[in-house]
């Protein structure tokens, strides 16, 4: 039978201390990763279902032509963007970026509403005409190929 002396006793409880502390602290960060995530959608991946609700996500496109309406007493902004299949209704309110104009691409980060719209809080455009975000491309010669 083995017995445990008052100094290894010490030490145990210490290694048991250490080994809890380091899984809580990398539980905390994992969990904080995932929360902070950021993950893209298409309008036609909105509109299938695939996008989460309650969570902070990216939406990105072309800017319909002729969709964006600017309110004349406050900085709110209502706009489409599609993906050449779906298109979407974002509202924004703040100033947009100088770039930002009706068939360019934009990437928007916010959350989904219930009544099917994009509510923005950040819009980000592209900065030059070679330029295009990564999934905003993808997508659209993926939706190009599905025509």
């Amino acid at each position: 039978m083995i017995t445990l002396t008052q100094t290894h006793k010490k030490r145990l409880g210490i290694v048991l201390l250490i080994v809890i502390g380091i899984s809580t602290t990398v539980a905390l960060a994992i969990n904080a990763f995932r929360e902070n995530m950021l993950y893209y959608f298409s309008p036609t991946q909105i509109r299938a279902g695939e996008a989460p609700k309650e969570r902070v996500i990216r939406v990105g496109g072309m800017v319909t032509k002729g969709t964006v309406q600017r309110a004349s007493d406050s900085l709110l902004v209502k706009f489409e963007v599609t993906d050449y299949q779906n298109t979407l209704a974002v509202q924004y309110t703040g100033i947009l970026p100088d770039l930002f104009r009706e068939g360019q691409g934009i990437v928007a980060i916010g959350k989904m509403q219930t009544d099917g719209s994009f509510l923005a809080n950040e819009v980000l455009a592209k900065h030059d005409e070679k330029y295009m975000p990564p999934e905003v491309a993808a997508s659209l010669k993926k939706d190009e190929k599905a025509k």
